[in-house]
């Protein structure tokens, strides 16, 4: 989840600044208007249920979307059309797929926190025009801080003498895992975008399971039940059209994150934590020292070059240390002392006193959010104690991924901060 600040100067100045420079990113905050809402624009609803797991009431809205314009579209159904022709050259009996526009899509909790944006495609066969098929587009990071999260996190990874070229390439495995999903627009840019990533991801609530396949255009092949098999035996054939293997390499669970960790025995590389509930609270669990979460969490990630990134609010009200509700005084100190306290939480346990690694936060801009990130294998050559050595690093490995990624954004721009 995020907040948009107070309007000031300084974000306006940096607001156009990007815009010029990005403009070809179909996300680009520029586009935020389109999905944010206002009082004269609330938007469809296209799905709204109340959760079973404290979530509250949970929404999803669409709003139009400008891009790609229609004058593309002839272009990207030449393409599914080739597809189509590729994986089972009868499919097209059928009819061709046709676009028929594009929305974004908001997950909602309780009519007011955004959880999720996310862009979808819909399109239909000639033959058959009512059935409309959703696929969320994977390259279009709308929000901030999940562009953040995967600047800092993979620009961190790939510091720690772990190979994101060839894992990009599909040459080598990388193993992900994304705690909370929400629309599921993290997962899908990460396996869309690292050929050899497996992805698995734990979110509690089953209705935003629900809510990010049948109104958000996640891929339904890609849930496990709780027996932990797929679905489906195979992937549709749609699928197969729509998302070229990507499906095949996100697992998505539904499990409490405490009890998924702790039951299991995977090794991660990557470890993005971004779950918050229906009162917009990061679960104490998740972030207290003492706490089984953490512990878990440590022994699943990779000794040598584990990466750990958080999406913490920078303006929000927070439980105590021990999990009570602040009193009246100390909900008016500053957001830096909890934000302080849940970095030092992450750092102490997944990288001990003394031990190999850092831990350190990137302002999120336009929104108030933070990203951490929490690393092992930085400071195995001493060296790299040297805090310029590190941004330096990092600043160089930034503009290697930007290149190699074909981002459509600056990695650069979201990690400097």
């Amino acid at each position: 989840m995020w907040r948009r600040p107070r309007p000031v100067s300084g974000y306006l100045r940096r607001f156009s600044t990007a815009v010029r420079r990005r403009a070809e990113d179909e996300g680009a905050w520029l586009y935020s208007s389109e999905w944010w809402g206002s009082d004269s624009d609330d938007g469809h609803t296209v799905l709204r249920s109340t959760s079973g797991k404290g979530n509250g009431v949970v929404s999803v809205v669409a709003y139009p979307s400008s891009r790609p314009s229609r004058m593309h579209w002839s272009g990207i159904e030449r393409r599914l059309q080739q597809r189509c022709e590729e994986v089972d050259p009868g499919y097209g009996d059928g009819g061709k797929l046709r676009v028929l526009g594009y929305q974004w899509r908001v997950l909602r909790f309780n009519d007011v926190t955004r959880q999720s944006t996310a862009k979808v495609m819909a399109t239909y066969r000639e033959n058959m025009p009512g059935i409309v098929y959703l696929m969320q587009q994977p390259h279009c990071l709308a929000v901030p801080y999940v562009k953040s999260m995967v600047s800092a996190g993979l620009t961190t990874i790939a510091s720690c003498n772990f190979d994101i070229i060839s894992a990009l390439q599909g040459k080598k495995n990388m193993h992900i895992l994304c705690i909370g999903h929400g629309g599921g627009s993290l997962p899908l840019f990460l396996a869309s975008k690292i050929q050899g990533a497996t992805v698995h991801v734990v979110e509690i609530d089953p209705l935003v399971i629900s809510a990010s396949i049948r109104a958000m255009g996640f891929p339904a092949f890609s849930f496990k039940t709780q027996s932990g098999n797929r679905t489906a035996a195979k992937p549709d054939i749609i699928d197969e059209i729509m998302w070229k293997g990507i499906h095949e390499r996100i697992y998505l669970y539904e499990a409490d994150a405490e009890e998924f960790i702790v039951n299991n025995t995977n090794l991660y590389d990557m470890i993005f934590v971004d779950a918050y509930d229906g009162e917009d609270i990061f679960p104490h669990k998740l972030w207290d020292p003492d706490s089984l979460f953490l512990k878990a969490l440590s022994n699943r990630l990779h000794p040598k070059h584990g990466t750990v990134v958080v999406n913490l609010h920078s303006d929000s009200d927070n439980l105590n240390h021990d999990g009570s509700f602040p009193s009246a005084f100390e909900q008016v100190l500053p957001m830096g002392k909890y934000v302080s306290q849940v970095c030092r939480s992450y750092k102490d346990v997944l990288v001990g006193k003394g031990g190999s690694g850092l831990a350190f936060t990137v302002a999120v801009p336009w929104v108030c959010n933070t990203s951490l990130i929490v690393c092992r294998g930085f400071g195995i050559d001493g060296e790299y104690l040297n805090r310029d050595f590190v941004f330096n690093t990092l600043i160089s490995k930034s503009l290697e991924l930007e290149h190699v990624m074909d981002l459509p954004f600056s990695c650069l721009e979201y990690t400097k901060r």
